[in-house]
């Protein structure tokens, strides 16, 4: 079955950087669609990010030209790289899995990992 777990979130300084990973496993995942979203609590879950199977990105206007987002096929690893962190990008980050090549923040991701807090202080 689909796992995604996301790792590396945690505490940093406006300013600052952190990478997030997101290990995928029960499937191959290079001609999938994957993204990164963001939650904070009694708010709506906002896409930032997706990785086509070509490695087309596409970003939010809140996070372009601070957040990359890339994916190691091999490895079935996707990454957010994060930096110029705001206060404002303090939520709950998730990866999410799609078996489409139609991809970008607005269309349905069937398959979610269970979180990872960043908070930027």
């Amino acid at each position: 079955h689909v796992q995604l777990v996301e790792s590396g979130g945690g505490s940093v300084q406006a300013g600052g950087s952190l990478r997030l990973s997101c290990a995928a496993s029960g499937r191959t995942y290079s001609k999938w669609c994957m993204g990164w979203f963001r939650q904070v609590p009694g708010k709506e879950r906002e896409g930032i990010a997706t990785i086509d199977s070509s490695g087309s990105t596409a970003y939010a206007d809140s996070v372009k030209g601070r957040f990359t987002i890339s994916k190691d096929n091999a490895k079935n690893i996707l990454y957010l790289e994060m930096n110029s962190l705001k206060p404002e990008d303090t939520a709950m980050y998730y990866c999410a899995a799609r078996s489409s090549s139609s991809c970008n923040i607005g269309v349905l991701f069937p398959y979610w990992g269970q979180g990872t807090q960043v908070t930027v202080s």
